[in-house]
């Protein structure tokens, strides 16, 4: 019998009041016939689209705030039956090129016939006024191609999915989409972007699979190794892993795991390591632990097992190459300093002489003491060697600077190695390298383990490789700690530079960066410095520093420094979420410089608007589109009819070329808004003007390399609205949060350090 508090009702989506598309928490107002008022549905479920109808269950709550809502169990869609929920509908982007007006116009042809003439008869769309043939030939295709994905979505729509739900799985998994997720729906979690094991979770319950099951503990196992990765480790010890995972399968997550699900974890930790999904070894070692005994063991998933130790052995293999000293070293230093009128200090010739001998090279150190100046000596050393040589970056916006700095083309690490998208791999490897005598890289501490085993992978034997970077910033966005690992190893060459030149030491963003790496806080310039580029503006209250915030960024930063406060000025906040995150800065930013009085064209995704001439980010790789976690582009173009806009990035794959991404309206998840940023997204990049929040609201952010590595990436101008408390937690020096800030789990330093002894035991 059910419970006698448990209600159901049926309606129409009539707003999206609030969602959060990482947790799945939404609160959306339902209209239900014989109701005067919408009713609030809240819970976890879902994305609904507006004019759908829904089938809702759960219990009826009264908020003291928001008066009477319902506390859902469970939420299904349902097809549209009146004529305004048709044609939202249909416009609600969920077939591509039919946005609002087109809908409009295909509804008052045909009326609360529409989707049975869609199903039936879709030719018939040529009758419709305005679309013309080939318009209307598109729209019949693309109904033709959502007719492909209707199995997928009346199955999904049984388990509690939602139509763009089910569009993203379709184009993950093809046809095979529904034999796929009912042999195991846990797969989503890991192969589909956007789905969480709770929604996997979900679903898989509904078909039956009891919380129990051997596949549920080993998917939670395995989505909490993804986790990790996702934070930067390569493994986690077994009892975090067991923890972490137990948390995932908790009704409520701050709730004790029971001892019978911790050793049903270890069960299920064992069968997955005897099927060779993972990979363990012991405490300590890098030899293999037993399937009978992960106590304290490193568990990998196997893939990353596997990356971590082959560029290992590469970088190993790289470091002890034998290779001739480049003849005429002294004569092409000698020349290169006439040519550019620049005299090497002791240290840059040092590093410079190395890169002439050794094979593989690390060269690091903070802002203002030469890395640009060295790789340009480096470069014209190779070229008076005529030996081949190829620059490379992370980032599009890293290789532009690096082509701007040496006046020869720099690219993206994805197209020097030829990345192929639809099969996600490079097309440069260990069976076809790079043809080039030498590869520089800049700003390798973005470069995670994946990229690093790609790229070493990919450097011809005989080859050179230099690699570029500052150490001491935050880590890859990716996992591992690549650059780190390569310097403490002891086996690869390295050469740190300390001394600040002249030119950079009157800047107060060098000298302040300097001394926030040493622990010490900033200097401040001295009343009326005009050429000052470096402030700090003490502020304790996160709504006063948000007000000063907008303001310097819309008015006293342009006004003063003739910047554009769009394309110039960055905001660089620790934390997405409180109020001095980037939600509630870019909703600020947006408002105030490119707000709805502006008339342009816009898109509405969940609460985000997005309008032409918004700054955005993509927030993950997209392989199909050929665009990257942490891009930065404006939006060009809105077609609100056909629910679609066109991203411009301002690096293409030439590193050079502007380039133009389309966007349809299930993709704008992948985008965020962009006037204001984290710290950690802004890696490599580089901005005339940066205004960085720094408060007590984002304690649990706070440390020393990431201060460092946000003021570093100003320019001109660097403004730190903070608190002074804030200041003195990220300052902390090498106390225990800056130490957990900077550590990792990987073992590669050991694992290079193992390959040059040949000791290797259990490999």
């Amino acid at each position: 019998m059910a419970d006698p508090q448990e209600v159901a009702i049926e309606g129409e989506v009539a707003r999206i009041t609030y969602e959060n598309r990482e947790s799945g928490f939404r609160v959306v107002k339902v209209a239900v016939e014989g109701r005067r008022d919408a009713i609030a549905i809240v819970g976890t479920f879902p994305q609904v689209a507006v004019g759908a109808r829904v089938r809702a269950r759960g219990k009826i709550e009264i908020d003291k705030n928001h008066g009477e809502q319902l506390r859902v169990t469970s939420v299904t869609e349902l097809a549209p039956t009146t004529l305004a929920g048709i044609e939202k509908y249909l416009g609600s982007g969920l077939i591509k090129g039919i946005g609002g007006v087109t809908a409009s116009r295909i509804v008052e042809k045909f009326g609360l016939d529409t989707l049975r003439i869609l199903e039936e008869q879709p030719h018939r769309l040529k009758e419709v006024n305005g679309l013309g043939k080939t318009r209307a030939d598109a729209l019949i295709a693309a109904w033709k191609e959502q007719r492909a994905i209707r199995d997928v979505m009346i199955f999904l729509q049984a388990h509690g999915a939602s139509p763009q739900l089910a569009s993203r799985i379709y184009k993950r998994y093809g046809p095979k989409a529904v034999a796929i997720i009912s042999a195991n729906p846990y797969r989503l979690a890991i192969d589909v972007w956007g789905i969480g094991f709770r929604t996997a979770d979900r679903i898989a319950a509904t078909m039956g699979i009891g919380k129990d099951s051997v596949e549920r503990m080993q998917a939670a196992l395995l989505q909490a190794l993804g986790d990790a990765t996702e934070q930067g480790h390569c493994y986690v010890v077994t009892e975090d892993l067991t923890a972490k995972a137990a948390r995932l399968l908790a009704a409520d997550e701050n709730e004790p795991a029971s001892l019978e699900t911790i050793e049903s974890l270890e069960r299920a930790a064992s069968s997955l390591l005897r099927a060779g999904l993972v990979v363990a070894e012991r405490p300590g070692e890098l030899a293999r632990a037993s399937a009978d005994d992960l106590r304290g063991a490193a568990v990998y998933v196997t893939s990353m097992h596997e990356t971590e130790t082959r560029l290992a052995a590469r970088l190993a293999a790289l470091a002890r190459a034998s290779r001739d000293d480049l003849r005429g070293f002294t004569e092409a230093v000698a020349a290169f300093e006439k040519e550019t009128k620049t005299t090497l200090a002791d240290e840059q010739r040092s590093a410079v002489e190395r890169a002439a001998r050794c094979p593989l090279l690390v060269v690091t150190g903070g802002p203002g003491v030469g890395k640009t100046t060295i790789v340009k000596a480096i470069l014209s050393v190779f070229d008076r060697a005529r030996i081949d040589t190829r620059l490379a970056a992370p980032t599009g916006r890293a290789a532009k600077r690096m082509t701007e700095a040496t006046g020869r083309e720099a690219a993206t690490l994805h197209r020097l190695l030829e990345f192929e998208p639809k099969t996600g791999s490079f097309k440069r490897d260990a069976k076809r390298p790079l043809e080039a005598g030498a590869v520089i890289v800049d700003e390798s501490s973005m470069v995670d383990v994946g990229m690093a085993d790609a790229l070493t992978q990919a450097v011809a034997d005989g080859s050179r490789l230099v690699l570029v970077g500052d150490v001491d910033q935050l880590p890859s966005v990716g996992p591992g700690s690549f650059l780190r690992d390569a310097i403490e190893s002891g086996v690869v060459p390295c050469v740190r530079l300390v001394k600040i030149f002249r030119q950079a030491s009157h800047s107060l963003i060098v000298q302040n960066a300097h001394r926030i790496n040493a622990g010490e806080a900033p200097v401040v310039p001295e009343a009326g410095d005009t050429n000052a580029d470096f402030f700090v503006i003490d502020k304790r209250d996160p709504e006063e520093a948000r007000n000063i915030i907008l303001e310097l960024v819309t008015h006293r930063i342009p006004r003063r420094f003739g910047l554009d406060p769009v394309r110039d000025v960055q905001v660089l906040t620790p934390m997405n979420r409180g109020p001095a995150g980037t939600q509630l800065l870019n909703e600020a930013l947006q408002a105030a410089l490119n707000g709805a009085e502006s008339g342009r064209k816009s898109l509405v995704r969940g609460k985000t608007t997005f309008r032409e001439g918004d700054k955005v980010m993509q927030l993950r790789n997209d392989y199909d589109r050929n665009v990257w976690n942490g891009d930065v582009g404006v939006v060009h173009a809105v077609d609100e009819e056909e629910a679609t806009l066109v991203v411009r990035f301002a690096e293409g794959g030439s590193a050079r070329e502007p380039r133009d991404v389309p966007y349809e309206a299930s993709s704008l998840d992948e985008l965020a808004l962009a006037y204001a940023c984290t710290i950690h997204k802004s890696q490599g990049s580089e901005y005339p003007a940066v205004v960085i929040p720094m408060l007590t609201t984002h304690f649990v952010m706070l440390s020393k390399n990431l201060l460092y590595t946000a003021v570093t990436r100003g320019k001109r101008l660097v403004v730190l609205v903070a608190d002074p408390r804030a200041l003195r937690l990220a300052l902390g020096g090498r106390d225990e949060r800056n130490e957990t800030s900077r550590h990792r789990s990987t073992k590669l330093a050991a694992r290079i350090r193992a390959v040059t002894c040949g000791d290797l035991a259990g490999e």
